[in-house]
């Protein structure tokens, strides 16, 4: 029988007259809501959505109080559902977490079982919240373009915002399944970072955001991955070579997209859209077992990897936000 502490801590976004207050709290399981198991959180993980959430005027937090953190992993406290049996390592990412229902920001969490998967092979708990939803969302991505075609020795794979969470992990995945691997970033200081994880080419931001271009440009790219959206998606659209693939799985450089049909109708060039909060149970359970054999990155416990406590959560998301945090950022509890 796993031990249960009461009262707990937990990081809780509050609104009070208009008055936004974020901070740890000590709370009990009479705070938590109703839900067929209950988690002990050994670890969660900071992601650009976590970010969103702790602004005061919040795009994505549904209501309030709201304990933030969309990826959870612990160990089973208690169950009413015959899937998950106490004292069993779980893992949980996206659907409501952390904007309508409380997230991993907690010591406990309660969720609803059908959000819950079993720890996969091959991963410890700390190792699945270094992926969490950002690892989760690279890897989805990596397999919507090899479900649509994608093989290594094709051409070059382009990573964009190549220092954010997604990339780092898209990255350090592609290289190691043996695809030539291009990285953009804004950030010359971290060009050996992107060498480190298996990129052999860096191009700059700039290159890769240019607007004034005509609608079709070289065959450059056999397929990228792209967590940044806007002008950087319009580029790959127009730079990506005869049946290639792009997943856009990101907004950080907005959400505005100005291109033309050319791509589509004179390259037949596949636009994917990578979507990890309802992810089908499927695909997310194939993805999972994915992440802990061969798309598992090969620095997921090294230069991918950052450690905070509850504690300093708040300072880290406005880091997030502000793109000075490089790869994942692992919270623990």
């Amino acid at each position: 029988m796993t031990a249960i502490a009461t009262p707990f801590r937990a990081f809780v976004l509050s609104k009070s007259d208009g008055e936004f207050a974020a901070g740890v709290r000590e709370l009990t399981f009479d705070d938590l809501p109703a839900g067929d198991v209950t988690v002990r959180t050994r670890y969660s993980s900071i992601n650009y959505k976590d970010g969103l959430a702790m602004l005061p005027e919040s795009p994505v937090v549904a209501t309030y109080p709201m304990i933030p953190g969309i990826d959870v992993c612990g160990t089973v406290v208690e169950s009413n559902d015959p899937r998950f049996k106490v004292g069993q390592e779980v893992v949980a990412i996206g659907r409501e977490l952390g904007t309508a229902r409380f997230g991993g920001y907690a010591e406990y969490t309660r969720v609803p079982a059908d959000w819950l998967e079993p720890l996969p092979a091959g991963l410890s708990p700390k190792q699945a919240m270094l992926l969490g939803t950002a690892g989760f969302t690279a890897g989805l991505a990596i397999q919507r373009l090899e479900d649509n075609g994608l093989r290594p020795g094709q051409g070059r794979v382009l990573v964009t915002g190549a220092t954010g969470g997604v990339s780092s992990v898209a990255v350090d995945m592609l290289a190691g399944l043996g695809y030539e691997v291009s990285a953009s970033t804004g950030k010359e200081s971290e060009h050996d970072y992107l060498r480190e994880l298996g990129a052999t080419e860096i191009l700059s931001r700039e290159e890769v955001s240019a607007t004034e271009a005509p609608p079709l440009e070289g065959e450059r790219w056999a397929a990228a991955v792209d967590p940044v959206g806007g002008d950087t998606l319009a580029y790959l659209l127009r730079n990506t070579r005869y049946g290639g693939s792009v997943a856009n799985c990101g907004l950080t450089g907005g959400p505005v997209v100005n291109t033309t049909v050319l791509p589509f109708i004179l390259r037949g060039v596949n636009l994917l859209g990578i979507d990890s909060v309802m992810c089908p149970p499927d695909v997310r359970a194939a993805v999972w077992k994915r992440l802990g054999t061969d798309l598992k990155p090969r620095n997921l416990t090294g230069s991918i990897a950052n450690e905070v406590a509850l504690d300093d959560i708040q300072g880290t998301a406005g880091s997030i936000l502000a793109g000075t945090v490089r790869g994942r950022t692992l919270v623990k509890l």
